[in-house]
């Protein structure tokens, strides 16, 4: 069985400009992978075309050129491996190309929806999950005018989502969760600092965060201060969750005396194993899961809905946050959701 990808780029808009406490984006650059297999008959039928994307960041070294540079040797990496032996599909290709995790987690999705469209049922039961443990998703308020933030909490209430993640790591952040407060009084507010603060300006903020009700903090100080990591969690009034301080299984331990939950990327771990992976060795160290995103394409979203009834918390609204998206999928205004009968990830092209 010989695979063979199809590639196309697309820049897409944002529904508002993104700003977090380390820059801005108005356009989501994705990189859309079709996989096809052999099996297709000589009259076309029985074909099957599985889809996934990449949404690289340059936080972590990617771009989409960089992702359109690599495939072609994830291609040749994976084209004699049978589709259905997931789990070596993403070892080859890490074994090929080891610093580009969203290029992976793009051939990650597209081959797992490949095999599930191939089983014809839905990838959360390919993968043995229970749907009715998927928590909804948060929907993300990021930086603005004050008076935006709050309207912009107000409309995210209006529309069901009863979890909303705010982003701070400025000098008005106090400012910014009362407008989020005042806009969503009903909310559960999380916030995340993005490697914003410093550990002392983090215990100092998460003393009156947790005055003002927010769930936990995400990310409070840099990936590269694991030791100012351990003074907050020690310190914090409130649960701390990790992103950029953990990116792979890998790093679970070096971060589990320094944090109580796990946030788990497709994009930057390299696929759904291995966010299992993760997830797993989260679980092994009395760790929380929280399952996030890029902004990002349906066509990459979906595969992380299926993800959903493994995690504690679910923070999916990537593809929200677009003006227009090439792909519906599960995640649902509202936060919720929807795993219906379509067979693989449920990405399906308008």
């Amino acid at each position: 069985m010989t695979l063979e990808f199809d590639v196309e780029r697309v820049d897409l808009p944002l529904a508002d400009t993104f700003t977090i406490s380390r820059g801005s984006q108005d356009v989501a650059e994705n990189v859309v992978v079709r996989v096809r297999d052999d099996a297709t008959g000589e009259d076309g039928s029985d074909a099957v075309v599985g889809v996934g994307a990449a949404a690289p960041s340059r936080h972590y070294g990617e771009t989409a050129a960089t992702v359109e540079a690599v495939l072609p040797d994830l291609e040749a990496a994976v084209a004699d491996v049978d589709p259905f032996q997931t789990r070596r599909i993403e070892a080859e290709c890490e074994r090929a190309v080891h610093d580009n995790p969203a290029a992976r987690a793009a051939v990650s999705i597209a081959v797992h929806d490949l095999v599930a469209k191939r089983l014809d049922v839905p990838l959360h039961r390919y993968l043995g999950l229970d749907p009715a443990s998927a928590p909804d998703t948060s929907f993300t308020i990021g930086l603005d005018t004050t008076d935006r933030i709050r309207e912009k909490a107000e409309a995210a209430a209006a529309a069901g989502y009863g979890t909303l993640k705010v982003k701070v790591g400025t000098d008005r952040d106090r400012a910014v969760v009362d407008a989020v407060r005042e806009g969503a009084p009903d909310a559960t507010l999380r916030v995340d600092a993005n490697e914003a603060w410093t550990p002392k300006e983090a215990v100092r903020k998460a003393d009156w965060l947790a005055d003002a009700g927010v769930e936990f903090v995400e990310q409070p100080v840099p990936a590269t201060d694991p030791e100012g990591l351990r003074y907050v969690y020690e310190r914090s009034p409130l649960p701390i969750a990790v992103d950029e301080s953990c990116v792979t299984a890998s790093d679970v331990p070096q971060i589990a005396n320094r944090a109580d939950i796990v946030t788990c990327k497709l994009m930057k771990c390299g696929g759904v194993q291995a966010a299992r992976d993760l997830f797993a060795a989260a679980r092994a160290h009395g760790l929380e899961t929280m399952l996030g995103c890029m902004v990002e394409s349906n066509a990459a979203i979906a595969a992380g809905a299926h993800l959903a009834p493994l995690c504690d918390h679910v923070d999916l609204d990537g593809s929200l946050l677009l003006a227009d998206d090439p792909y519906d999928g599960p995640v649902r205004e509202g936060g919720a959701i929807a795993f219906d009968e379509h067979a693989g990830t449920g990405a399906v092209e308008r």
